[in-house]
């Protein structure tokens, strides 16, 4: 594998890979030894539900770039508002869709004013933006933070205000601009989402706006976009869309529909983010895992997340951290919290994710020991992609649990997560994750 030797700080990386050797000294506990006793009987099946699925047009493979123009024209644009961030300016890639936006007879304006983790004074730049430049549909390009600045933008154009006006579930009165995303990232899935999730720089937090109006119109996947991701950005977004796959399946809205995505997801991501850290340029693999991010976007669109999410957020807004990052070092932790009421949810993920044949998980101790298997497994591959293995790592300190814990509790995430949890839980959880 790829050896990244230094852990450097946001928007550099707070990842740095491992060098082979170093696995074989690990002192992860093997979920062996861990107690299969405080499995729950297996519950009943829940009757079936009313279903919903709700996913934009979605145009998916190599050389799919130029159909954003073409998605732009067909939403009746003029003069759109070409939404990304100067890494992405620095890379190429916006300067090529404005060339395609023109080849369609469209006069695009470019603002690329977004910082990882969007903080909510850029969401307001860049609505004046789009007001002064008499913008009529909005055009991102970029990974999750552009995504998000360009739904807030969108939302403050069709209800002005101020974007934490906004927080909660279907705040949002009137209709938006029409938004055409093309993700740069493999793991964020909010191109297919009804999540925007902004910084809110007064409280150091991140605030979750959720509601339909948020899903995208039309959705350009294009793997060749991945291929100028640095390491760390692959490995975090990477980490995010198995947290959505997970989250999403364990999540109390699951359903059908969402659990096929999901599992999917999970597998994708299991087998091949290692290797496109070692083969940035095969398209197989960035294929696949552009694939991953979008059906994990699928899923937890429609099913909503959990206490990861909860958490993460937080630390992200205090810290302005990749938000894959935390979710890498949160998850093992909240796998293990939520299996202990209930494991058998957590079969099918460690399953997809390579369950050895001599684990059999038809029995609670079964079911215990492969969801325990799926944290430990979790925990491997976030080792291997260099993550922390602490929030301490990473600035989290003793003295921040408190008010890091209050603000969980308030996060929408939280309300799906499979077991309930109260300040006490979430205060557990994130000192075990120090």
């Amino acid at each position: 594998m790829v050896v990244v030797d230094s852990v450097t700080r946001a928007g550099d990386s707070v990842i740095a890979r491992r060098r082979p050797e170093e696995a074989a000294t690990d002192a992860t506990v093997s979920p062996a030894r861990l107690p299969a006793d405080r499995a729950a009987a297996r519950p009943r099946p829940a009757p079936p539900r009313l279903a919903k699925f709700h996913v934009p047009e979605i145009l998916f493979g190599p050389g799919s770039l130029p159909e954003a123009a073409h998605a732009a024209v067909r939403l009746g644009a003029r003069r759109p508002l070409l939404v990304t961030d100067p890494g992405l300016t620095a890379a190429g890639w916006p300067a090529q869709l404005c060339a395609h936006l023109g080849e369609a007879g469209l006069r695009a304006s470019v603002w690329d004013g977004v910082t990882p983790n969007p903080k909510d004074h850029e969401i307001a730049a860049g609505h004046v933006a789009y007001v002064e430049q008499r913008c009529d549909v909005i055009v991102a390009l970029g990974g999750g933070s552009v995504i998000d600045a360009a739904k807030g933008i969108a939302l403050l154009a069709g209800n002005g205000g101020t974007i934490l006006d906004y927080e909660g579930v279907d705040r949002m009165a009137l209709p938006i601009p029409p938004l055409v995303m093309v993700p740069s990232t493999s793991g964020t899935g909010a191109d297919v989402s009804q999540f925007c999730i902004v910084t809110d720089t007064r409280r150091n937090t991140k605030i979750t706006i959720l509601g339909r109006a948020m899903v995208p119109d039309v959705s350009v996947v294009d793997p060749h976009l991945l291929t100028t991701m640095p390491d760390w950005l692959n490995a975090a977004t990477g980490l995010d869309a198995l947290t959505h796959g997970i989250e999403a399946y364990v999540s109390r809205a699951h359903n059908p529909l969402t659990d096929h995505h999901a599992l999917q997801a999970i597998a994708l991501v299991g087998e091949h983010l290692e290797r496109t850290m070692d083969h940035p340029n095969e398209e197989a693999a960035r294929t696949c895992m552009a694939q991953a991010a979008l059906q994990a976007g699928m899923a937890f669109t429609n099913a909503i997340l959990g206490a990861t999410h909860a958490m993460s957020h937080q630390v992200g807004g205090l810290l302005d951290l990749p938000h894959g990052v935390i979710n890498g070092v949160l998850l093992p932790h909240v796998i293990r919290f939520n299996a202990a009421s209930d494991p058998h949810r957590f079969v099918p993920i460690a399953q997809a994710l390579g369950l050895p044949g001599a684990v059999a998980p038809d029995s609670p101790a079964g079911a215990a020991e492969a969801a325990e298997w799926a944290a430990y497994e979790v925990r491997r591959l976030a080792d291997e992609l260099g993550v922390p293995k602490g929030l301490g790592e990473i600035g989290v300190t003793e003295s921040d649990v408190g008010l890091l814990s209050a603000m969980t509790l308030a996060d929408t995430c939280l309300s799906t997560n499979p077991r309930e949890a109260d300040q006490a839980d979430i205060e557990m959880l994130f000192r075990a994750a120090l």
